[in-house]
C-alpha cells in the first residue's frame, strides 16, 4: 500500500461524491494498492479493510483525529481529539479471512467473517433486522447439533448472539467503540469509530479547500491544475499568501 498524491484524491473524491460506503472504502484502497485485485480488496473482513483505511488515512492527514459530536442529553457540541493509534486495534494483513469455528452446548457452529461483498448484498434492506439476518445467513457456513445439519433459520437466538459476539471478538477493527463524556451535563455514552464515514467526510471538506487554493492560484499564474497540485502544500501555501499579499 502506498500514500495517494493530491490528485488522486481529488479524482476519488469526484468519482466518489454520490457512491455507497462501501464503494468508497474499496477505491481508495483499489488506488492505493494497485497491485492487489479488486475482488481480493473485497473479500477481505470489515476489520482488516478499515484497518488498511486507517493507515492510509494517517499517510494522507496525519496521526490526529478531530471530530464533533452532539450530546443526546443536553445537545451541547464536543469536540473529541484522538490519535490514530487509539483507534489501531488490529494489525495491517492481506491474509485471506479465516473460517472460523463455535461449540456452544448443543451446536457446532462454522462461520466466516463479513465483508464488503456481504454490504453490497445488504444494502438494499433498510431494516436492520432484516439486513441483519441476510449478513448472518451468508457468513454462517454451516450448522450441527446432535449429528444433524440446521439451517440457518432453525438456531435459536442464544446461539445467534453468541455468534455475532465471537465474530466482534475475532475482528475487532470492525467494531471500535469510542468512550464519550459530555463535560457540561456529565451524561457518557459509547459511539462507534466508522473509519470510511470519517475518512472520507475529511477528503471531502479538503478537497473543497484544495479547489478554492487551486482557483486562486490558476487565475492569479495561469498556472494549471496538475502543475498546481503536484506542489507541496507548504509551497502552495507561500504562493497563496503571496496572493494575498
Amino acid at each position: 500500500m502506498r500514500s495517494l498524491s493530491a490528485s488522486e484524491l481529488l479524482n476519488i473524491w469526484e468519482w466518489g461524491r454520490n457512491q455507497p460506503s462501501w464503494s468508497k472504502a474499496i477505491k481508495l484502497l483499489a488506488s492505493a494498492c494497485s497491485e492487489t485485485s479488486i475482488d481480493m480488496l473485497t473479500q477481505l473482513s470489515l476489520g482488516q479493510r478499515d484497518a488498511m483505511l486507517l493507515t492510509l488515512r494517517e499517510w494522507t492527514f496525519g496521526s490526529q483525529l478531530l471530530s464533533q459530536v452532539t450530546c443526546p442529553n443536553c445537545g451541547e457540541v464536543l469536540e473529541l481529539n484522538f490519535d490514530v493509534a487509539d483507534m489501531r486495534v488490529a494489525s495491517l494483513s492481506l491474509e485471506p479471512a479465516e473460517k472460523y469455528c463455535l461449540e456452544l452446548a448443543d451446536y457446532e457452529v462454522s462461520f466466516r467473517l463479513p465483508n464488503s461483498l456481504d454490504m453490497i448484498a445488504i444494502a438494499e434492506h433498510t431494516q436492520p433486522e432484516i439486513a441483519q439476518e441476510v449478513l448472518l445467513e451468508r457468513c454462517i457456513l454451516g450448522a450441527v447439533s446432535d449429528g444433524e445439519c440446521l439451517p440457518f433459520q432453525q438456531l435459536p437466538s442464544d446461539a445467534i448472539n453468541a455468534i455475532i459476539s465471537q465474530m466482534a471478538l475475532v475482528d475487532p477493527q470492525a467494531n471500535v467503540p469510542i468512550d464519550i463524556s459530555c463535560s457540561t451535563c456529565n451524561h457518557q455514552w459509547q459511539s462507534l469509530f466508522d473509519i470510511v464515514s470519517f475518512f472520507w467526510a475529511e477528503i471531502h471538506t479538503w478537497a473543497f479547500r484544495v479547489l478554492r487554493e487551486v482557483h486562486t492560484l490558476a487565475v492569479t499564474y495561469g498556472w494549471r491544475e496538475a502543475d498546481i497540485l503536484a506542489m507541496s502544500p507548504r509551497r502552495r501555501q507561500f504562493y497563496l499568501e503571496m496572493v494575498a499579499g
